[in-house]
């Protein structure tokens, strides 16, 4: 039986440099949870069937809100999947295309002063370790809002195979997107 972490080796990494930080964060909120955490943000209205779609593996708040990544096709590479954000208070959106793109956004800075201060030395062994593991520096300015878009809108229609309708217009209006239902 294997001690990793997850299945992914994308992940093992990340836990084992989060390991060795002694419990400092590196990004705000940020904190790898249980792999694939029963958890489920639809309140009861997604079946197993669709919830097993969903592998929550991070906190992105302290506040309780959970990065997931979505199986959206059966790809066996599941560090290619795109990551959403669950909203403690029922925010939702794509945040990465796949997991490197989300390490990269986990080591922008901070805009508050007081987390750039308390992160700032764990942030910066974060940003070594993103170098020397992906070859990754921080995100440019390209904008990837097409690709994330389109994958809001996979999402929605997904959510759409399941959700009430009261759900289904939340998840629409949260993800910012329109789609046709049946």
């Amino acid at each position: 039986m294997s001690d990793a972490y997850s299945p992914i080796p994308e992940l093992n990494l990340l836990k084992e440099f989060e390991d060795s930080l002694g419990g400092q964060f590196f990004a705000p909120g940020f904190e790898l949870m249980k792999y694939n955490k029963d958890l489920d943000w639809f309140c009861g209205d997604a079946p197993d069937a669709y919830l097993d779609r969903l592998i929550p593996f991070a906190y992105a708040t302290h506040s309780g809100s959970y990065y997931a990544l979505w199986r959206c096709d059966d790809r066996t590479d599941l560090a290619t999947l795109p990551v959403i954000f669950f909203g403690d208070e029922g925010d939702l959106w794509v945040e990465a295309g796949n997991l490197r793109e989300l390490f990269q956004s986990l080591a922008l800075e901070s805009d508050d002063p007081e987390d750039r201060a308390r992160l700032a030395s764990a942030r910066q062994r974060y940003l070594i370790w993103l170098q020397q593991n992906f070859g990754l520096t921080l995100l440019d300015n390209s904008d990837d809002g097409e690709n994330l878009a389109e994958c809001a809108r996979r999402f929605a229609i997904w959510v759409s195979e399941f959700a009430s309708d009261d759900l289904l217009d939340h998840v629409l209006s949260s993800l910012g997107v329109e789609i046709t239902t049946p």
